[in-house]
C-alpha cells in the first residue's frame, strides 16, 4: 500500500495501542502476510487501515492471475484516498475476500482476521526471505 509518504506523519497515531501479530510477515508497503504451506492470505496492517481511517470500497479484479511480487494486486479506498495494494510475494491470486464487497470497514476492524483481503498460491516461496518480521517493522513505522 502506497503509505510511505504518510509514515512521518504518524504522530496522532498511538503506534503502542496496535496490533502486530508475530506470526506474520510485513512489507514496506503496510501488507501482512500470513504464510500457510504454499499459501498465503494478505491483507493491510493495522498500521495502514488506522493511517487510511474508514475504508468504504476494496476493489480486487486480479482474482485467476498470476501476479509478481510488487505487482499492484487491487486497490483500496478510504473516505479522503485511494491506496494501491501491492503482492507480498509472486503467486496466483485464489481468492478475494468476498465479505468485503459488503462489509469494507472488516479490514478496519480486524485487519489481520475477517479483514484479510487476498488469498495467494505462491509461486515463489524463497521470497518471504525478503519480507519483514514483526521487529523490523515496528522499526519502519518508528515503534
Amino acid at each position: 500500500m502506497a503509505l510511505e509518504q504518510r509514515v512521518p506523519n504518524h504522530s496522532l497515531l498511538n503506534i503502542m495501542d496496535m496490533n502486530f501479530p508475530e506470526n506474520l510477515l510485513y512489507t514496506k508497503d503496510h501488507e501482512w502476510i500470513k504464510v500457510e504451506g504454499d499459501t498465503a492470505l494478505i491483507g493491510i496492517t493495522d498500521f495502514a487501515q488506522k493511517e487510511l481511517g474508514d475504508i468504504v470500497y476494496v476493489e480486487v479484479d486480479t482474482v485467476g492471475e498470476a501476479m509478481d511480487h510488487e505487482e499492484t494486486f487491487g486497490t483500496i479506498e478510504a473516505v479522503k484516498t485511494v491506496s494501491d495494494l501491492f503482492m507480498p510475494v509472486s503467486g496466483e491470486i485464489l481468492e478475494f475476500n468476498e465479505a468485503l464487497e459488503s462489509n469494507p470497514d472488516k479490514v478496519n476492524q480486524d485487519p489481520y482476521g475477517e479483514g484479510w483481503i487476498i488469498k495467494v498460491k505462491i509461486s515463489k516461496p524463497e521470497q518471504t526471505k525478503e519480507l519483514l518480521t514483526v521487529s523490523q517493522y515496528k522499526e519502519l513505522i518508528g515503534e
